[in-house]
C-alpha cells in the first residue's frame, strides 16, 4: 500500500516544479514511510510514497518500463489478489518481468491490454499511467473504493492524489468550501456523496470509474457497477458458493511478504476472517496467526445495551482467540488519549469523521503496527448482507431517507439561520436520496418486498459502505499500516447483490445466509451471535471532556465554526440532562457525546485547514 499524487499540464516545462512534487509527495508520507519517488516527463509529474508488502527489495515507483520509443510510467496504491494469474498469462504473451511485485503485473496488464486490463484485476487500487504511445495518462480506481483518489481539474492541469491533503498543496488548488460542501459536512454524514469532494474544485473519481486525460480534454466513464439479475440457486447452493468464494477471496489476500495479522471482535465477520486465515496458516506451514481486540477503559462498568450494541464483546473475543489458539493482543483506550486523537483523526481524513470511532481506529491501527505491517478486517459484511438493524425494521425501510440520516431536523437546527438559508440542508438530503435511490438497477420481477430490500441494499453498499472504507483506509495508512478486507471482493459483493432477501436471512436471522455459509468453520454459539458493531466508549467522562472542549470553542470569539452554528441551540444541548451517551442525535450512529466531539473537530478543521466558506 502507498500514496500517490502528481499533475499533468499540457503546456510549460514541469522540471521547474520540481520542488511543488516534492511537497506534495511528502504531504503523505504516512501512508509509504518505507520510500519516496519522484518523476517528471512532460507532461507528467508523479510522486510516490511506498510501503512495502510485496517484494521489499523491488518495486520502487514511480516505476518506469521503456519498449524502444515507447514509455509507460506508473504510481499505483493498492494490491492485486491475481496479480500470479496474470503475471503466467503475460508471460505467455510474451513479456519479461524484472520484479515479483505487482506494480509491474499492472503497468505490463496495461501495455498489454490497455485499459480494458481493468476487466482483468481482482484487488484494491488507484492509479495513474503515463502512455507515451496513446499521449494520454490513464486514471482509475477498484470497483468498489477500498483505495481513494482525489483530483481537480483547473485551467487545464489536472491534480490527483490519495488524498485530498496532496492537493492542496497545489497552488491551484484552495480550501474553499460551498453550500454544498458544507452540507455534506454538516446533513447527508457520515456518508459523502460519491464523487464529493467537499472542498471546492476537488472531486473523488469514484469507485468502478476510470479517466483518459490527453490534449482532447478529461473523460470519466464507468467500467463496473452492480448489475441486478435473477438468482438461479437455492439456498444450499448460494450457502456453498457464498463458502467457496470467501474462502478464496481471504486465502489471496494473505499473502505477503511481511506480517499479517487479523482484527478480531468476537463476532460473527471477524471470527471468520480469522478462523479461515488460522486454517491457512497451518496447512501452508506460516505458523501462528496474531489477532487484535480494542476495548475502553471501564468500559465494562458503563455499558449499557441497546440495538445497534446488544451486548460487550469481550467474552467472545476470548472464546475465539482461545478456540483458534492465536496470539491474541488485547488494546484498551483511556479518554485522554481518544480526545486528544480527534484532531490528528481530523488531519488523516482532512474533514472532520466519525469522531471517537476514527480517534480510536486511529490508535488501535497505530498500536498494530508496532507488530504488523498487514492486517485483514470484517469491513463490507453488514453493508452486502444486510446486517444493520435498519434492514429489519419498517419505519426506517420507510423513512424517505437515508437510513443513517434519520433526524436531519435536528442536525439542520444545530445550523445558524444564515447557513440554513444558505445550504438549504434539508432540501439538499432530499436531493441526494432521491438521487440514490434513481440509480438502482432493480428487477422488473420482483415483489415490493424484494424490491424495497434491494433500494436499502443499494444505499448501503453505495453510500454507507465507502464512508467505512475511507474511514479505514485513512486511519489505517495513516499510520502506514495496510487494511485489507475481504468482504469487498467484488466477485463476492456481485453475487451477493442478487441472493434475494429471503435467502439473506434464511433461518429468519439477520446475516443467515452468511451464516450458513460458515457452518462448521465457527462454533454455533458465535455463529448465531447477535451482530455487534466496532465499540464506542461509553465512559461519562468522554462526555464530560468533549462537552467542556466544545464550550470553550463558543467562548472563544475566533473560533471560526462560530458563523455556521446555532450557538445557544449547542449550550441548550450542552446543558440538557438529554446529553447523555445514549441519546441518537445523528440518527442513530451519533451519540450525544459523539455529536459534541464531531462539532470539536469541524472546528479544528476549519482553522487547521484556512477552510474559506464561500
Amino acid at each position: 500500500m502507498c500514496g500517490i499524487t502528481g499533475f499533468i499540464q499540457w503546456s510549460g516545462d514541469l522540471t521547474q516544479d520540481s520542488e511543488l512534487l516534492v511537497r506534495m509527495t511528502d504531504s503523505i508520507a504516512h501512508r509509504g514511510p518505507d520510500g519516496s519517488g519522484t518523476w517528471i516527463s512532460n507532461p507528467c509529474a508523479f510522486g510516490h510514497r511506498r510501503l512495502s508488502v510485496i517484494d521489499p527489495e523491488n518495486g520502487a515507483q514511480p516505476m518506469i518500463i521503456h519498449q524502444e520509443e515507447e514509455v509507460y510510467a506508473i504510481v499505483y496504491n493498492g494490491e492485486l489478489y491475481n496479480a500470479a494469474e496474470l503475471k503466467d498469462e503475460l508471460i505467455r504473451r510474451g513479456h519479461r518481468f524484472n520484479t515479483k511485485c505487482d506494480t509491474e503485473v499492472l503497468l505490463v496488464s496495461y501495455i498489454e491490454w490497455g485499459p480494458d486490463c481493468l476487466d482483468r484485476l481482482n484487488g484494491i487500487f488507484a492509479f495513474a499511467i503515463w502512455d507515451s504511445v496513446r499521449e494520454q495518462v490513464f486514471l482509475a480506481r477498484d470497483r468498489v473504493g477500498v483505495k481513494p483518489l482525489f483530483y481537480s481539474y483547473i485551467d487545464g492541469t489536472l491534480i490527483f492524489g490519495s488524498e485530498p491533503k496532496a492537493l492542496l498543496q497545489h497552488p491551484k488548488v484552495e480550501p474553499v468550501v460551498g453550500p454544498d460542501g458544507l452540507a455534506e459536512v454538516f446533513i447527508v454524514g457520515p456518508a459523502r456523496t460519491p464523487g464529493h469532494g467537499v472542498y471546492r474544485n476537488v472531486s473523488e473519481l469514484k469507485p468502478g470509474q476510470a479517466m483518459v486525460f490527453n490534449q482532447g480534454g478529461l473523460r470519466t466513464y464507468t467500467y463496473w457497477k452492480l448489475t441486478s439479475r435473477p438468482h438461479e440457486d437455492n439456498v444450499e447452493q448460494t450457502a456453498a458458493h457464498l463458502r467457496d468464494l470467501l474462502y478464496d477471496t481471504v486465502e489471496r489476500q494473505l499473502i505477503s511478504d511481511v506480517p499479517v495479522c487479523s482484527l478480531l471482535s468476537g463476532g460473527l465477520d471477524s471470527s471468520a476472517l480469522s478462523a479461515i486465515a488460522v486454517e491457512y496458516y497451518k496447512q501452508t506451514g506460516q505458523g501462528q496467526i496474531h489477532t487484535y481486540s480494542v476495548d475502553y477503559v471501564d468500559n465494562d462498568r458503563h455499558f449499557q445495551s441497546h440495538s445497534f450494541q446488544p451486548g460487550v464483546d469481550a467474552p467472545w473475543i476470548k472464546r475465539m482467540h482461545e478456540e483458534l489458539e492465536t496470539k491474541h493482543h488485547w488494546i484498551e483506550f483511556d479518554t485522554p488519549e481518544l480526545v486528544e486523537a480527534l484532531d490528528v483523526s481530523t488531519q488523516k481524513r482532512d474533514l472532520p469523521g466519525m469522531a471517537d470511532v476514527d480517534a480510536s481506529l486511529l490508535l488501535f491501527c497505530r498500536e498494530i503496527k508496532k507488530g504488523a505491517t498487514v492486517a485483514i478486517s470484517g469491513e463490507a459484511a453488514d453493508e452486502i448482507f444486510g446486517g444493520y438493524p435498519w434492514f429489519h425494521r419498517e419505519e426506517m425501510l420507510n423513512a424517505g431517507t437515508f437510513p443513517w440520516s434519520v433526524a436531519p431536523d435536528m442536525r439542520a437546527g444545530l445550523l445558524s439561520p444564515e447557513i440554513r438559508e444558505w445550504i438549504r440542508p434539508l432540501e439538499y438530503l432530499s436531493d441526494r436520496y432521491s438521487d440514490a435511490v434513481a440509480e438502482v438497477p432493480t428487477l422488473a420481477e420482483e415483489s415490493g418486498q424484494e424490491s424495497k430490500m434491494r433500494i436499502m441494499s443499494y444505499l448501503n453498499i453505495t453510500r454507507f459502505m465507502p464512508t467505512l472504507l475511507d474511514r479505514k483506509d485513512r486511519m489505517s495508512m495513516g499510520v502506514g499500516l495496510e487494511v485489507r478486507v475481504p468482504y469487498t471482493d467484488h466477485r463476492l459483493i456481485d453475487y451477493v447483490w442478487n441472493v434475494p432477501w429471503s435467502i439473506k436471512t434464511t433461518g429468519n436471522r439477520e446475516k443467515g445466509i452468511l451464516r450458513k455459509a460458515l457452518e462448521g468453520v465457527l462454533p454455533e454459539d458465535v455463529l448465531y451471535r447477535k451482530k455487534s458493531p466496532y465499540p464506542k466508549t461509553h465512559n461519562p467522562n468522554y462526555l464530560t471532556a468533549v462537552k467542556q472542549q466544545v464550550l470553550s470553542i463558543l467562548d472563544e470569539p475566533s473560533s471560526p465554526i462560530l458563523p455556521l452554528v446555532d450557538i445557544a441551540k449547542i449550550r441548550e444541548l450542552a446543558s440538557s440532562p438529554d446529553a447523555s451517551s445514549n441519546l441518537p442525535w445523528f440518527g442513530q450512529l451519533m451519540s450525544g457525546p459523539q455529536l459534541f466531539a464531531y462539532l470539536a473537530q469541524v472546528n479544528y478543521w476549519l482553522k487547521e485547514y484556512n477552510v474559506a466558506i464561500r
